[in-house]
């Protein structure tokens, strides 16, 4: 299977990794009649539960928007309409703008990927970091292991992909905090090697819409 891949980026406008939740915001507002892949909640209010399709991010300074399969189709439909963008009244004018296109090959789990966390991994719930906390070392890395093997079998349920193969990964990060929604949480930065085929800028974990959890392959960079 392959996946359509869609990458928009404004690199004249600098903004904070912490602005990714306002683009989504702005955009979620401005083509909120387009589709509801915009702001995951439909037309009665109601929240789409399902990964999601259209993530927005900064990285390294820079606004991006990752549209993937029906989210890759409604990018390249709005990619000319975007002539500004306004982050907490500031209005800022799109003086250039990128879209990347490409078709991302999903078949090949024989070879080992290396990946990086752009933006930090939010892996854990009220219920997992309880018993992470309790957890020794080696207790706390299978753990993690086993969050990150289930993040990335939502993920590929989220684009309707069905996984025949045992996901394998090992993984070395540290512990960090953030905050989510004025609450101190613990999050994580670091890498991971996996034989599962991930598309560079898609998001792990928790509140992958608004950013966190970004990945990229080392072989990108």
């Amino acid at each position: 299977m392959f996946l359509n891949h869609t990458i928009i980026t404004f690199p004249s406008i600098p903004l904070l990794t912490r602005d990714a939740h306002k683009l989504r915001g702005y955009f979620g507002n401005l083509f909120k009649e387009k589709s509801p892949l915009l702001h995951n909640h439909f037309e009665d209010g109601s929240a789409r539960y399902a990964y999601p399709l259209v993530q927005y991010k900064v990285i390294n300074k820079v606004p991006m928007l990752v549209g993937l399969n029906e989210g890759a189709e409604l990018m390249t439909e709005l990619f000319l309409k975007i002539r500004e963008i306004v982050v907490d009244g500031t209005d800022y004018p799109v003086l250039s703008k990128n879209i990347t296109q490409r078709s991302f090959d999903l078949s090949n789990f024989k070879d080992l990927h290396d990946y990086r966390f752009e933006t930090l991994w939010m892996a854990l719930n009220q219920k997992n970091f309880e018993s992470f906390m309790r957890s020794n070392a080696e207790v706390r890395d299978e753990i993690l292991k086993n969050i990150l093997t289930g993040n990335m079998i939502s993920f590929y349920k989220g684009i309707n992909f069905t996984v025949e193969e045992k996901i394998l990964n090992r993984i070395q990060v540290s512990e960090h905090q953030t905050n989510f929604k004025n609450i101190s949480m613990l999050a994580f930065k670091g890498n991971f090697t996996t034989n599962a085929p991930l598309p560079d800028y898609i998001g792990l974990g928790k509140a992958v819409s608004r950013g966190f959890g970004t990945i990229i392959n080392f072989t990108t960079l």
